[in-house]
C-alpha cells in the first residue's frame, strides 16, 4: 500500500452544509470526515498531497453520536471525526466549488 492510498483512508469525505460553506467563503476552512485514529498533522499531509494546496491549520472535533427516532425505529447515528482545514491565502480546493 503507498502513502497516498493511506491519505485516501484518513480523509473519508468531504462535509457540505451551509454553514461549512460559509466557513469556505468568510476564512477559507474546508471541512472533512477524518478517520478516528488520524491526528493533525497526518490530516495536514494528506490534505496537502490529495489536493495539492497549502495548509495553514488544521482542528479536529469528535462528534458524538446523536439519539434518532423515525417512528416506532429508535438508535443513534454513527459517531465520527471532523477536521476544520485552514488553505493559505489566495488557494481554494475545487472540488467544493460546485
Amino acid at each position: 500500500m503507498n502513502k497516498m492510498d493511506l491519505y485516501y483512508e484518513l480523509v473519508r469525505e468531504p462535509i457540505i452544509t451551509e454553514k461549512s460553506m460559509k466557513l469556505i467563503e468568510e476564512f477559507n476552512r474546508y471541512t472533512f470526515k477524518v478517520a478516528k485514529d488520524a491526528n493533525k498533522v497526518e490530516i495536514k499531509k494528506a490534505i496537502e498531497a490529495i489536493f495539492k494546496v497549502n495548509v495553514v491549520k488544521v482542528n479536529t472535533i469528535n462528534v458524538k453520536p446523536k439519539f434518532k427516532r423515525m417512528g416506532q425505529h429508535e438508535g443513534y447515528t454513527a459517531a465520527y471525526k471532523k477536521a476544520i482545514v485552514e488553505l493559505a491565502e489566495g488557494q481554494t480546493i475545487e472540488a467544493f466549488n460546485v
